[in-house]
């Protein structure tokens, strides 16, 4: 029969409960739960429930997450990037781009360890890593450090959130931790339509791991496609200067993205600090009003899912090498290389280390254009007749078609 736990802890229908073993009271069949309130139509409880069978009503207990690489595990470009280069160069999905600065900042995939108490227990084992550079100039009105992560729209369209009811809400969370004690601000941004953009805030306290959960409701003006395109956007700046903020900026709310006026005017306390860091982990971009505990995914799906939008080939030369005898005949030698995963879009192809030549030690120039977004064609052709061999190997191609 149904047994019924109202408000007041009092449970109705006690011919359903049975002695269990050392004398505790097991409650079989259907339990319905009400306890607590509702919150925009969320329900939830209090106190410590021990079901051994629990199903979330508006929740997927699978692919949850909409953010790729949330555990920064993956790192198919490196570990460490101490170069000027901005945007991708160390865990995958996530860049960041900078201006005005007077040393460029360094990124790496951090190991965790036990004394990273928060994330660590929760299984966490590495994290993403900027490092600031010496901004002895102090700060300028067009100075910023903005790490960032783009969603592809149709997996935000698809995902079941209402992105344009108030009542259905979305919810961003992760663990974070700064060498320097300040607020720092984060802001959302949708493309699609007029865009629009939504700022919130977090403190922190120095070189402590902190949780931060953030509860975002639809809005009626926000437009997101059905299509391979740049469909939601996370900014979490370390700085921004007086160009890109305002004092009137009001947070937790939408409003039509101003690129005057995407978070209140900033702290500059981590900017002006030589070596500063910032580490993050744990990001979960997930539907519903609850931050449910992270989704962790096997490195074999999660690296699956990054190469949608970035593979490197990596090999040896003598596992990549082709030679052919062509009698003479001025004709190409095509290659095709079938990508792991169906890519975003047709990717550009950047090759590294390769040798591409004749016989006669002719360099030869290769066909990298004729891409897909599941397989890439290339070639070359031999300089002159004669009855020669030629051929290429690549050792390195890299294949990007990040948002």
């Amino acid at each position: 029969m149904a047994v019924v736990i109202k408000g007041s802890g009092s449970i109705e229908g006690t011919s359903g409960l049975e002695m269990g073993a050392n004398g505790a009271t097991e409650i079989r069949g259907q339990v319905n739960v009400a306890l607590g309130s509702s919150v925009a139509g969320d329900s939830y409880t209090t106190g410590i429930s021990t079901a051994s069978n629990f199903t979330p009503s508006s929740v997927p207990t699978s692919h949850r997450n909409l953010i790729i690489n949330g555990a920064m595990n993956v790192a198919q470009r490196g570990t460490s990037d101490t170069t000027d280069a901005q945007n991708f160069t160390t865990v995958d999905r996530w860049s960041v781009v900078w201006n005005g600065l007077e040393e460029q900042p360094s990124k790496y995939q951090e190991q965790l360890t036990s004394s990273d108490t928060g994330p660590w227990e929760k299984g966490f084992r590495n994290a993403w890593k900027l490092q600031n550079g010496n901004q002895t100039g102090g700060a300028d009105a067009n100075g910023y450090i903005n790490p960032q992560y783009a969603v592809e729209a149709q997996d935000i369209a698809s995902s079941g959130w209402i992105h344009t009811d108030s009542n259905s809400k979305i919810t961003l969370s992760f663990w974070v931790k700064s060498s320097v004690a300040q607020t720092f601000y984060g802001y959302l941004y949708t493309a699609d339509g007029t865009a629009q953009a939504y700022s919130f805030s977090y403190a922190l306290s120095a070189n402590t791991w902190t949780k931060v959960e953030k509860i975002i409701p639809g809005n009626a003006n926000i437009t997101i496609n059905n299509d391979t395109g740049d469909g939601f956007r996370i900014y979490l700046p370390l700085f921004l200067g007086t160009d890109r903020t305002a004092s009137g900026n009001t947070l937790n709310t939408w409003a039509a993205y101003s690129s005057s006026s995407r978070t209140p005017d900033q702290t500059t306390t981590w900017y002006t600090t030589n070596d500063a860091t910032w580490h993050m982990t744990g990001i979960q971009l997930e539907v519903g009003s609850v931050a449910t505990p992270f989704e962790h995914r096997s490195f074999g799906e999660e690296l699956s899912r990054c190469e949608r939008y970035y593979w490197h080939k990596n090999v040896t030369s003598g596992n990549a090498g082709w030679s052919y005898s062509m009698a003479g005949l001025d004709m190409p030698i095509t290659v095709t290389t079938h990508f792991p995963v169906t890519m975003r879009a047709s990717p550009t192809a950047t090759i590294g280390s390769s040798n591409f030549r004749d016989s006669s030690n002719n360099v030869e120039t290769p066909n990298i254009n004729d891409l897909s977004t599941k397989a890439h064609w290339y070639g070359i052709k031999k300089q002159g007749g004669g009855d020669e061999k030629y051929g290429f190997t690549i050792d390195d191609i890299k294949y990007d078609a990040e948002l």
